[in-house]
């Protein structure tokens, strides 16, 4: 039996491959924002090494919901909090929270007062500028 394309029809066994893998580690995963909160500027999240995690959240003036997972820890911003900003490195800025090469979805450790997830992006960038040794792209002599 062929498919009117002229390639073969899926096999059940295929099918189910196919769906396990959508399941297994490295498959892209996103931060859900926790029941009876908002995101009415849309969500996307900032990821630190989780060794940063603890030297971030003591800088910041409030802070929104947090994951970790081993690896990382994840910071809820609004959508396009990477407008004309470069993120320090070794953070890594995750259009739509979502959370790449994770073996799951990171797990919720803050939770703020409140009905909306969001961490403020400038003080987080500040804080993560300084614990990289990284200066502010606006501080940045301009080259020509």
């Amino acid at each position: 039996m062929r498919a009117p394309s002229g390639s073969r029809p899926l096999g059940l066994d295929t099918l189910v491959r196919l769906q396990r893998a959508l399941h297994e580690s490295g498959t892209p995963r996103r931060l859900l924002v926790p029941d009876g909160m908002t995101a009415p500027l849309g969500c996307d999240a900032v990821a630190v090494p989780a060794r940063f995690g603890p030297l971030v959240m003591p800088r910041l003036p409030r802070v929104g919901c947090v994951y970790a997972d081993e690896a990382h820890w994840w910071w809820i911003v609004p959508s396009d909090s990477d407008y004309a900003l470069e993120w320090p490195a070794p953070a890594r800025y995750a259009t739509g929270a979502v959370v790449p090469d994770a073996p799951g979805v990171p797990g919720l450790i803050h939770r703020p007062d409140g009905t909306v997830p969001y961490t403020p992006p400038i003080p987080l960038y500040l804080a993560l500028c300084r614990l990289t040794g990284t200066t502010p792209t606006w501080s940045r002599p301009v080259t020509a």
